[in-house]
């Protein structure tokens, strides 16, 4: 049985940030899209002027890049069914929302923002819902068309039914059922002329074809409303696919302004920029953002290509999933390991040479077998690795002291050891290790201390990587140089 291929699409509103919410709707967008040999596409919704941040679009663009979701039309590269910004669609608009006022399915609205918010003051005394009193409703044709040719301001509203139910079908929730008198007459074109998004994305989503609509779960609220204006139209449904919410850390609500905050003061963003700023790997980001509403295991490491193979929206879930940070770490850091050296390297050179580190590229590939292992986001290798690209490094004395021992002890065993390597014509660790630990034996000393002193002399920290290795690609010069460095420290305290 042959797959109709899929038109999908990602639409987010460029005001803000681009969150992990939008990377998971467009990468199951992608996912489909690619799968069925169809079409994915970014359609900017910008029709809220006074919320549009300035970069935001381009944020969207450069996220869905960086992350490899690459799409077939948009705003900045075109496509038949242009233009891509809502804004620039202001006439497709205004004539849908002709036809739906011709038919009888909407009409002009003249209330003004003072009316509608004394209704809404008097409905909420009365303990009712807040909602359009219909005012405008009942307006004959000919009125409505004398008021709008003497300049009065108007919106459109939809006239939803009052009678009977609304049922709408979800794809993974079934059909949903609502009572037509729960239901609101929405404002679909504003006073300024530019739609709002109940007519806006009904009307893109038939003007380019998309087969399937993916969104987040808030969007049920006005599910009857969009329906409703699909089958005023008289077009064919999309297949609707509302997707689960994320929930905090605790599992209890979305994540606060507050709480992001602190996610980021933890080395955590729900922000793609941010992520990537962070050291997290788009594959990680993927892996994991793609396991939260898909009902495979929670553990599995798959690379977008392996997503291909398994992808059903079949196997989507409307489950609400808690974002659990432990679990980008464990996949970011799975997938670091996935990395071939080269594109490892390549990674990891822009986080060095913001820290004003001079690399050499030479070095850099010997020392990824060195730190791929230890590194849970590509930050990390500045903690396990910028000593390699530093002339001198500055240990701190209390540091240099090795336990049991005090400053002059500590001292005595630098130079033994700046002895012992100072006599062997390289500093490779078959060369190097053998005499240390037969002094370590001699010594009556233990290794923690003897390479523990050599460790913070040599990297000027208490943790690196391994040490003969690290020493081996410093060189013998630097590595003598700093241990000489050492002993003078100890020999002043």
């Amino acid at each position: 049985m042959s797959v109709k291929p899929a038109r999908t699409r990602i639409a987010p509103s460029p005001t803000g940030h681009m969150h992990l919410g939008t990377a998971r709707v467009a990468l199951y967008d992608y996912l489909l899209a690619k799968k069925t040999g169809g079409q994915f596409i970014l359609r900017i919704e910008d029709t809220d002027l006074k919320r549009t941040v300035p970069g935001a679009e381009q944020e969207i663009m450069d996220g869905l890049r960086w992350l490899g979701l690459q799409y077939d039309e948009g705003p900045d590269i075109g496509g038949p069914h242009g233009p891509y910004r809502q804004t620039e669609r202001r006439e497709i608009y205004q004539a849908h929302a002709k036809v739906l006022v011709d038919k009888g399915h909407a009409y002009p609205c003249f209330c003004t923002p003072d009316h509608l918010d004394k209704v809404r003051q008097e409905q909420m005394k009365r303990k009712e819902n807040p909602h359009y009193d219909g005012t405008c409703r009942v307006l004959a044709p000919d009125e409505a068309a004398k008021r709008i040719a003497n300049g009065e301001a108007y919106t459109i509203r939809f006239k939803m039914p009052q009678d009977g139910v609304t049922v709408a079908h979800d794809h993974l929730r079934g059909d949903i059922t609502t009572d037509n008198k729960q239901l609101n007459d929405q404002v679909i074109l504003k006073t300024d002329g530019l739609p709002t998004y109940h007519l806006a994305a009904i009307v893109d989503d038939h003007e380019m074809q998309i087969t399937h609509v993916m969104r987040g779960s808030e969007w049920l609220g006005t599910f009857p409303l969009h329906v409703n204006i699909v089958r005023a139209f008289g077009w064919d449904e999309p297949t609707w696919v509302h997707l689960s919410v994320f929930l905090k850390p605790s599992g209890k609500g979305k994540m606060s302004k507050r709480e992001a905050a602190q996610a980021m003061k933890d080395g955590y963003s729900i922000f793609i920029k941010d992520m990537q700023e962070l050291g997290f790997t788009p594959e990680g980001v993927l892996n994991w953002s793609a396991l939260m509403g898909w009902g495979v295991a929670e553990d599995d490491v798959m690379t977008v290509n392996q997503m291909l193979d398994r992808f059903t929206i079949d196997s989507l879930t409307p489950s609400p999933a808690a974002i659990n940070f432990q679990k980008l770490d464990h996949f970011n850091a799975t997938h670091i390991r996935l990395l071939t050296t080269e594109d490892l390297a390549a990674r990891l050179k822009p986080y060095f040479t913001r820290e004003g580190l001079a690399v050499k590229d030479d070095v850099l590939l010997k020392i990824i077998p060195l730190i791929r292992e230890r590194l849970t986001t590509l930050d990390d290798c500045i903690s396990f690795g910028a000593f390699f690209f530093k002339d001198e490094v500055t240990p701190a004395p209390e540091d240099l002291i090795a336990k049991g021992l005090d400053a002059k002890q500590s001292a005595e065993i630098a130079q033994r050891v700046y002895q012992i390597l100072a006599a062997q014509p390289d500093i490779s660790h078959e060369r190097c290790e053998p005499p240390l630990r037969a002094y370590v034996e001699e010594s009556g000393l233990n290794a923690n201390q003897v390479f523990g002193i050599l460790r913070v002399a040599t990297t000027g920290q208490k943790v690196s990587p391994p040490l003969f290795e690290s020493m081996e690609i410093i060189g013998r010069d630097v590595c003598l140089r700093r241990i000489q460095n050492a002993i003078d420290i100890l020999e002043k305290m």
